[in-house]
């Protein structure tokens, strides 16, 4: 007979980070043509001023307005794979440090949740691979949801721990956005890679998750895509693009994912935004967290906003994110708190939850040089 959990939360919360760095100083000696030119390329093309046919200035264009001066929107430094690091890598170290600080060993995870944007290998995710490097014994699956994929996997995680399926859940999700765009486009400039682990385990207090509220965001579909090309040494390659509506598109829809969402997990847990402590947003541009804040009327200092140092790293933003808030005190045990990702053409998702007694992994910023 399962038995289930009133309350499940986490119990531990790693990152980590790639060797390689990139300032926006390496660009300008190593590609001074690109950014002389930055407004006729991708980057500006995607983050730039509304037309004439826009609809009025929303929220979004007032918070992105003090960006466009600079060619880099925002962006100061990026953590990007060095030559042999792999996905998988990532995953495993975050994965280890999670585990960890749980005090926990392989065989005690009776579940792990893998969301890798993207896998080492073609069709297939990172999941069994790294099971095995880890020595898993229990049942282990790839959750992908682009952006959103680690609060996506938290309420999965959330759901099967409260219905008694699985005790101890491993949720990881990578991002390797570096290998998807040249250095010399300046789609480049706001793309960096790393990783997030955490377990949730059933709660024996009033902590944990709390309510929960995903959509699909299929408004955004082509926005972004992929397709492949060839290297010059013959080798396949996979290639992210921005569509020429991306910009509209992303407006358009911004606010009305982010209000159906966060209202609906508060909803879902008889809340009000007035019972937030603290606010995790996903932060894919500069200026991501201030329009959120702005959106749902709540003071920017309740928030926090880690792309000056790792730009944006898909759906390792959200454990990033909480891992900075939590290590510099600004989040505490019983705090309430709301996560909120989006990703496009895939979906947008809020979680709240009370922060438990969750022990962090080591700090990769520790070990930076210069």
């Amino acid at each position: 007979m399962k038995v289930g959990s009133d309350f499940a939360g986490m119990r531990s919360l790693a990152v980590s980070y790639p060797r390689g760095i990139r300032t926006n100083e390496y660009f300008r000696t190593n590609y001074p043509d690109v950014v002389a030119a930055a407004e006729k390329k991708t980057l500006a093309k995607i983050w730039a001023a509304p037309g004439e046919n826009a609809k009025k200035a929303d929220a979004f264009d007032a918070e992105m307005k003090a960006y466009l001066g600079d060619p880099f929107r925002g962006s100061v430094r990026r953590r990007v794979l060095a030559k042999g690091e792999t996905s998988l890598a990532l995953e495993l170290t975050a994965a280890k440090d999670a585990l960890a600080a749980a005090r926990m060993q392989p065989q005690d995870v009776d579940l792990m949740i893998v969301g890798s944007l993207r896998p080492d290998t073609i069709g297939v995710g990172n999941a069994a691979y790294l099971s095995a490097e880890l020595g898993l014994r229990g049942a282990a699956w790839n959750l992908e949801t682009a952006c959103s994929s680690s609060v996506v996997g938290l309420q999965t995680a959330n759901a099967l721990v409260r219905a008694g399926d699985y005790g101890n859940v491993l949720v990881v999700t990578s991002c390797t956005y570096s290998r998807d765009a040249d250095e010399s486009d300046s789609l480049s400039w706001f793309l960096g890679d790393g990783a997030g682990a955490f377990v949730v385990c059933p709660s024996r207090g009033p902590d944990g998750v709390l309510g929960s509220k995903t959509v699909h965001t299929a408004d955004t579909c082509g926005a972004f895509y992929y397709d492949m090309m060839v290297t010059s040494d013959g080798s396949p390659r996979f290639r992210m693009n921005a569509d020429a509506e991306a910009a509209r598109v992303l407006r358009d829809s911004a606010i009305v994912y982010l209000r159906e969402c966060c209202e609906g997990a508060l909803g879902a847990a008889s809340m009000r935004l007035s019972d937030v402590d603290f606010f995790i947003f996903n932060t894919p541009t500069a200026w991501y967290a201030k329009f959120c804040a702005r959106a749902l009327g709540v003071d920017v200092s309740r928030t926090i906003d880690t792309y000056p140092l790792y730009a944006n790293i898909g759906p390792a933003l959200m454990p990033s994110n909480l891992y900075r808030a939590v290590r510099s005190n600004r989040i505490r045990q019983g705090d309430v708190v709301l996560l909120y990702a989006i990703g496009s053409s895939s979906t947008a998702s809020a979680t709240l939850m009370r922060w438990g007694d969750v022990s962090l992994g080591p700090d990769p910023e520790d070990d930076v040089v210069g």
